[in-house]
């Protein structure tokens, strides 16, 4: 099975321009993506529609992290997932060049907090998405009981279109 990530050049530019706006403590911002679904024979579609800021007031002074979420966050995000019945999928970047990868803290943390979403919106895959300057990555949870998996295709549509495996 393939897990291909579609967005629009409008939507990724936008999240992209969001996520480099700097705030008064936190090192980086984070927001989250909701996506529809479709499933066609070996492959499942994500399709990128919507962003939603995490708010300045959301964040949390850490210094052990670039950016910390607070419960309040978390809370709205689990809200528009349960309201809107989409597919959620935590989004922040590393900035850079190239195919990027989680660090450490990303990679204990998404195991943490994605499948909870589970709990509101079930009927849904939910994940994480890295971006660098001209490229992404993503991790994608069926199952808050199963371990996470990798997205394997990027599709950006507009000018110019771009697409790229991950794996």
């Amino acid at each position: 099975m393939n897990i291909i990530f579609k967005t629009t050049a409008t939507l990724l530019n936008r999240i992209r321009a969001d996520l480099r706006r700097p705030h008064a403590f936190a090192q980086e911002r984070v927001g989250f993506i909701a996506a529809g679904l479709t499933a066609a024979s070996e492959n499942v579609l994500v399709l990128a529609h919507e962003y939603w800021p995490v708010e300045d007031g959301d964040y949390l002074p850490d210094r052990t992290v670039g950016a910390m979420m607070g419960p309040e966050a978390i809370r709205k995000a689990l809200q528009w997932a349960m309201g809107s019945r989409v597919a959620l999928f935590h989004v922040h970047s590393h900035g850079g060049h190239g195919v990027p990868w989680f660090s450490g803290v990303d990679l204990r943390e998404n195991a943490k907090f994605i499948p909870d979403f589970f709990k509101v919106a079930p009927q849904c895959v939910h994940g994480s998405i890295v971006l660098t300057t001209d490229a992404a990555n993503g991790q994608v949870w069926f199952d808050r009981r199963q371990p996470c998996r990798p997205v394997d295709v990027f599709s950006v549509t507009g000018l110019p279109l771009k697409k790229w495996r991950t794996i």
